[in-house]
């Protein structure tokens, strides 16, 4: 068909060269392998990698009436012999649990062990060929760094996602009754997380998974538990024991900077400052008081809460340690045993 142009003349016909017989030129596509730059390529290939190792889980939980309430989240298969990591708060109370892969297999899945405190849990499947994912560092990750959510946000089986780390050393407070507690390291993301996304797995672009899933902070925000040496040792408790055993000596601290003597004198900036004690704890009976300063337990430094509660593991329970307090400008120690932690 002729198109018309206004030229100063008037209007002139021009042909678009279908009307002499000419048909148009189609646009040029891109190759499919131009078609993604650098950033989708790695998302995709995250996607196709992981996805089969990342599910859906049904939980069924029997309320105080007798009814039975349905809730929901992710789980990512960690050995092909069924065992799946999670959310605590996921699988809390379940009665049943079922997981839903990539393949279309439905498959029913027990509780082993479940950590309020560090919020994960282990479930396993009644399979012996599930697609395990490896295993990443989260001490590695950097801010700004590329990361993919998997999970089951709204119900929505494989669902990916993908942003950046936004910030690392966050502080997340879990409590399991009268026992509370901070997971120190927690990462920082703005990949899109959604109710479902708990327990899903936060992946570098090699595809390990550095993080599991666990809330959404804020409007563009969510955190993952990362995965790493202490998280590990978690995760290995809960596939033998069906549990954590933890060390309590019983204060309630934070971190402060040292006075500048002692802190020249011992070649560091902060120490522990102690805010409560805990009546009847081991702290109380060693003598430890409100407002002392610890700078050091058994000849480890410490800067922070997250330092004495990388000490307190089981093989503490029952074991006399050494706590170096500063106190009225003074350097002294206290002995104490620690008990087993109650939840």
């Amino acid at each position: 068909m002729a198109k018309l142009k206004l030229i100063s003349g008037g209007l002139r016909a021009i042909s678009d060269g279908a009307a002499n017989g000419v048909p148009a030129k189609p646009p040029e596509r891109l190759p499919d392998a131009d078609a993604f730059d650098a950033y989708s390529r790695t998302v995709a290939g995250v996607a196709e990698r992981l996805g089969p190792s990342v599910a859906h889980l049904a939980v069924s939980r029997r309320t105080r009436r007798g009814r039975v309430a349905e809730g929901a989240g992710s789980g990512v298969a960690i050995s092909s012999d069924g065992y799946m990591l999670t959310s605590a708060h996921v699988v809390s109370g379940g009665n049943r649990v079922s997981a839903s892969f990539s393949d279309g297999r439905e498959i029913g899945a027990e509780v082993i062990g479940a950590d309020s405190l560090s919020d994960l849990a282990v479930v396993r499947a009644d399979a012996r060929d599930l697609t395990p994912a490896e295993l990443g560092d989260a001490d590695e990750l950097r801010v700004g760094q590329l990361v993919v959510a998997i999970g089951s946000p709204m119900g929505l089986a494989g669902t990916v996602t993908a942003g950046v780390v936004s910030a690392l050393g966050r502080s997340l407070p879990t409590r399991s009754g009268s026992a509370g507690r901070l997971v120190e390291n927690v990462i920082q993301t703005d990949a899109a997380l959604n109710p479902g996304n708990s327990g899903g797995a936060l992946a570098d672009g090699l595809s390990r998974v550095v993080g599991v899933n666990t809330a959404v902070a804020g409007i563009g925000l969510g955190l993952a538990v990362p995965i790493n040496d202490a998280t590990r040792k978690i995760i290995s408790a809960l596939m033998k024991e069906g549990r954590v055993r933890r060390a309590y000596i019983g204060i309630v601290g934070g971190s402060r900077p040292l006075p500048p003597r002692i802190a020249s004198r011992l070649e560091r900036e902060k120490g522990i400052e102690v805010v409560e004690v805990v009546s009847g704890s081991p702290a109380a009976r060693s003598g430890l008081r409100a407002e002392d300063l610890i700078v050091a337990v058994d000849g480890e430094p410490m800067g922070d809460v997250g330092d004495l509660q990388r000490l307190m593991v089981a093989d503490r329970i029952g074991q006399g340690i050494e706590v170096e307090v500063f106190r009225d400008g003074g350097l002294l120690e206290l002995e104490l045993t620690p008990r087993e932690l109650e939840t």
